[in-house]
This record gives C-alpha cells, structure tokens and sequence, in this order.
C-alpha cells in the first residue's frame, strides 16, 4: 500500500470569525405598544396593555436582570396577543418618574428597586401585634421625601390598641394619619376613609410582616385572593405570605394598588446624606450653615445644635431620620 500524496485541495483553511462586519444599529421597534408591569416572577412579566390585555413577556437579553419593576411603563414587541402560551418581549423601559428602593447590602450599597411610577407611599402599621417600629417608618419616610411621594401612614388593628402617640408627631411633616380596623378575629375592615384615599392613585403598601396589609387587599379586592398570616406569638414578628410585588386594580376606581413583601430591613445606605438633607425644607435652611464639607455626620454638624438645643428635643423638628 503506497502512501496517499497530499495536495492543496487537503489544506483546511479556517473560515473568517465574521462573514459580515456587525451593524451598530439596534431594532427602532417602531411597532412596539406600551404596557404596565404588574408583577414580576421568575423571569416572567405580567403585562397589561392600553387596551387591557394581559400579556406574558421576558426581557431582551440586552436589558440586564432586574431591569423591570412592578409599576414601570415598558415597550413591547412579538406576540401581544395575550393568549394562553404567547410570550411578548420588553425590548424598552419608559423613563421613571420616582422608584421605591432599599438598600440590600449595606456594605457594597447594592440597591433594589422593589417599585416605580407611584403616587402615594402607604406605610402599613399595627397598633399592636406586631408593635410599630419608629425605624422602619422613619426611612420609609426619608424614601418617599427624596422621591416626591406622598406618603400615608395606615394603623390597623386599632381594635386591639389606641394609636400609638408617637405617630401624631408625623403630622407636623404634613403625613396623613389613617386608620382601618382590621378586626383580629373576623377581618373585616372599614373601608371607606381608605377608598377615598387611593380612589384614582397609583398606591403602593408597605410595612412588616402580619400589619394587615394582603387582608386589606383581599378587602379592597376580594378577587384577588391574598394569602393572609398570623403573628408568631414567640417572636412577635408576623410570616412572610407574599413573596413578590404585585399591581391590583381597584374595584370602581381608576387606581392601582401594589402590595408588596413585608420588609424587617429597608436600608438607605444608597442615598447619600446631603440629599437625605434636602429632602426635608427645614433641614436643608439648617444644614445651609454647616461646612462646605460637612458629612452630617459629625459632632459638629449644626443639625445636631438645631435638632436638641441645651439638650432638650425640640417638638417641632423633623422626625428622626
């Protein structure tokens, strides 16, 4: 057997990476229909339309993780139809107009973004069961001033306790106080100072776990179905039953209410402190006499002379941040 002679027909030749060179033009979408995020869950977006349907849609691989949040306007394409087994795509997101976000990881000041495009802050507490929390509400608060949201305070369970003292030094910021006697024993609720305060609003409730606030949505939305928790009577804090945002429509009203997971830890390491400042009118006319390099941090911040002078608080100044 004699050798096989080889000849240029043997010689491989690797073929160029790119056979054309790639456009820098993205897809205009110029056929693309807006829509509004209700929820978010595992990679899939619940869509409805202007029209009202409701479309299933995945983000465009350009757009990144966690890029949509339940209240953002988005731009879709491919199949809106909304019928059983269609997927869309979000290929754009609107401009915000303000965002509810936590910090998640002090630290590195990883910030999430829970909501967005919302008229009114409600801060659900309970008179008792699970205590109110100064803390929480206080950085809720700071959130919906830097982001120019109204914000509410609700107290439930006024049945089981008097509204605790401390909230009515709230209102010398402007913050409503309401409240809805959710019973502990049958659950229903009056609801008719709170449908006047969300007719016509896009509303977001938040606040720890075991407030009352999927039992104020099943109220307010009895189609809606929430699943609803007891307080763990040895720890005092209440069982996590949502585990993702979601947008309802109100029943009668051209508002949206959002419900939300409650939340032990909201963190604000992501906002820096001169616009925590300047979120508040009277902080900010005090603040304008501090060093050009103030951190508001220091013992020597005029906040800290202004805020307790001969070292007794005054009543009229912001609440505790």
């Amino acid at each position: 057997m004699t050798p096989r002679e080889f000849d240029e027909s043997d010689a491989r030749i690797r073929p160029s990476r790119r056979t054309r060179p790639r456009s820098k033009d993205r897809p205009a979408h110029a056929d693309a229909i807006s829509a509004l995020v209700t929820t978010v869950d595992r990679g899939r977006t619940t869509c409805i339309t202007n029209e009202g349907v409701i479309v299933t849609a995945m983000k465009a691989r350009e757009m990144g993780p966690k890029s949509v949040v339940v209240g953002d306007l988005v731009n879709l394409v491919g199949d809106v139809t909304g019928t059983t087994g269609s997927l869309a795509r979000i290929v754009s997101i609107e401009p915000r107009r303000n965002s509810l976000s936590r910090t998640v990881d002090d630290a590195a000041k990883m910030e999430r973004t829970i909501v967005a495009n919302i008229d009114q802050l409600v801060i659900v507490v309970a008179a008792a069961n699970p205590e109110p929390r100064r803390g929480l509400i206080d950085r809720f608060l700071v959130c919906a001033f830097h982001e120019n949201i109204k914000p509410i305070i609700l107290v439930t369970k006024t049945d089981v306790a008097p509204v605790p003292e401390f909230m009515h030094e709230y209102e010398t910021l402007g913050v409503q106080i309401a409240t809805a006697a959710i019973k502990s024993d049958s659950r229903e609720v009056d609801l008719s100072q709170l449908f006047a305060l969300l007719n016509g609003k896009t509303s977001v409730l938040v606040g720890h776990s075991g407030v009352g606030k999927s039992t104020l949505i099943n109220a307010l939305i009895p189609e809606s179905n929430r699943a609803t928790g007891d307080v763990n009577e040895a720890t005092g804090r209440g069982r996590h039953t949502s585990s993702s945002a979601i947008a309802l429509p109100l029943v009668d009203s051209e508002g949206w209410i959002i419900d939300t997971p409650g939340i032990r830890a909201f963190g604000l390491s992501h906002i820096q402190n001169q616009q925590i400042v300047d979120a508040f009118s009277d902080l900010s006319e005090v603040a304008a006499n501090c060093l050009s390099n103030c951190s508001h941090s220091e013992s020597s911040c005029k906040l800290d002379a202004w805020a307790a002078p001969d070292g007794v608080p005054n009543p009229h100044r912001t609440a505790r941040l």
